[in-house]
């Protein structure tokens, strides 16, 4: 094992020095020692959807903003929810002396970085700048899990396995990503989070490289935003295409952005209005026509589902996506006789739930100990973090 190796692993254990006991205060008591003392009286900074969302959470547990605040010209002076909306300038004026302002601004698809809004109202003068993060776990009952952000005490009853699993990445940028993740659900660190790499998201060049009989499966296929990336490197030059979507929505955008291409690619697709899990059933699931939409007890549709061993019987698939909103590991399950006998490349989003990070390469690893596995960020502040776990005789040699 070389030192950087080393370094990084011992690292890894030191965010485990603190007592169980220490870190369940340490969740509960956060926001109150950064808001100190405005603890409840705020701002909230972002009139996005986690506004909205921060907002009517708040409301469930008796609290009321002052304002809200937002970048965006177009919505100051205007009332959302029954909030008024302020620019940054007129909310700093009126509140930077006497509330905590708490950025909610956190999103796919943006360039956003906490450190920049924490800037941007320091020097507007407002004294008290905090993260939604805190405020989450403060009223963890109303708002978590959210994503990957979740109660840090339950990454401590973890610890063991946690630790175990960084001796399955294969690069250092992969041992040092997991790191970062570690302790930014851990302690809120977005100052430490890496930047996103310089290759496209599902398509690592530095890892292994495409073939002319790539049979590609798109669990999530969404719009067709992956298929058109596939296409614009691969031309034709692929064998199969099979994509799964289950939101009504997106599948009629989906199947129309197909009806357009040339014959010679439409003859090698093949769409499933399904679901990839572990069973064949229904479900509920939440249609919103976007890329959030998700499996959900409470969803909108019922919708039909069916394990990918079932779906891809009579075919070899050779890559893997998943990006299915938290039903990666079900579907990992789904599949566990494709991976063991034809070991396709698997790409697996990682960031949907809390223990993702670790429980996916873990459950991989259990079906096939011949992989390589590699952890690459794809978007700011903790967004698309996609695990590739490349088989040994498809990884790029190394000079």
């Amino acid at each position: 094992m070389n030192t950087a190796k080393l370094t990084l692993e011992a690292q890894i254990e030191n965010l485990f020095q603190e007592t169980y006991e220490e870190i369940v205060q340490r969740e509960r008591s956060s926001f109150d020692k950064l808001t100190k003392p405005f603890t409840n009286s705020f701002v909230l900074f972002g009139a996005g959807g986690l506004g909205k969302k921060t907002l009517a959470g708040l409301r469930k547990v008796g609290l009321e903003p002052l304002a809200f605040a937002d970048n965006n010209a177009e919505l100051w002076g205007k009332r959302l929810d029954g909030i008024n909306v302020l620019s940054p300038e007129e909310a700093a004026r009126e509140y930077g002396q006497n509330a905590s302002f708490i950025i909610t601004i956190w999103r796919a698809g943006g360039q956003h970085r906490l450190a920049n809004t924490k800037q941007q109202l320091s020097n507007l003068g407002c004294m008290s700048v905090v993260s939604f993060a805190h405020l989450f776990w403060k009223y963890h009952e109303t708002f978590l899990p959210y994503y990957c952000i979740d109660l840090p005490h339950k990454i401590y009853q973890e610890a063991s396995e946690i630790i175990n699993i960084f001796s399955l990445w294969s690069d250092d940028a992969s041992r040092l990503e997991y790191l970062t993740q570690l302790r930014w659900r851990l302690f809120l660190d977005f100052d430490g989070l890496s930047s996103p790499v310089v290759h496209e998201q599902y398509f690592p060049e530095d890892l292994f490289s495409f073939a002319s009989d790539e049979i590609f499966v798109d669990c999530g296929a969404f719009d067709g935003d992956s298929l058109k990336s596939f296409i614009r490197r691969r031309g034709d030059n692929f064998k199969r295409y099979i994509a799964l979507e289950p939101d009504p929505v997106n599948l009629k955008n989906l199947e129309h952005d197909i009806s357009s291409m040339m014959a010679s690619l439409k003859e090698k697709i093949t769409i499933y209005p399904l679901a990839a899990t572990n069973k064949r059933g229904k479900l509920r699931f939440d249609a919103t026509g976007t890329a959030a939409a998700t499996i959900s007890e409470t969803g909108t549709i019922e919708i039909n589902c069916a394990p990918l061993d079932e779906i891809l019987a009579d075919s070899h698939p050779t890559y893997i996506k998943m990006d299915i909103e938290g039903a990666e590991f079900d579907a990992l399950l789904g599949a566990k006789q494709i991976i063991q006998k034809l070991k396709p490349v698997l790409a697996i989003s990682v960031y949907h739930q809390q223990n993702h990070l670790w429980r996916i390469p873990m459950i991989v690893q259990s079906f096939c100990d011949q992989y390589s596995f590699f952890l690459r960020p794809h978007n700011e502040e903790a967004w698309d973090l996609i695990l590739y776990a490349i088989p040994q005789e498809r990884l790029i040699k190394r000079t």
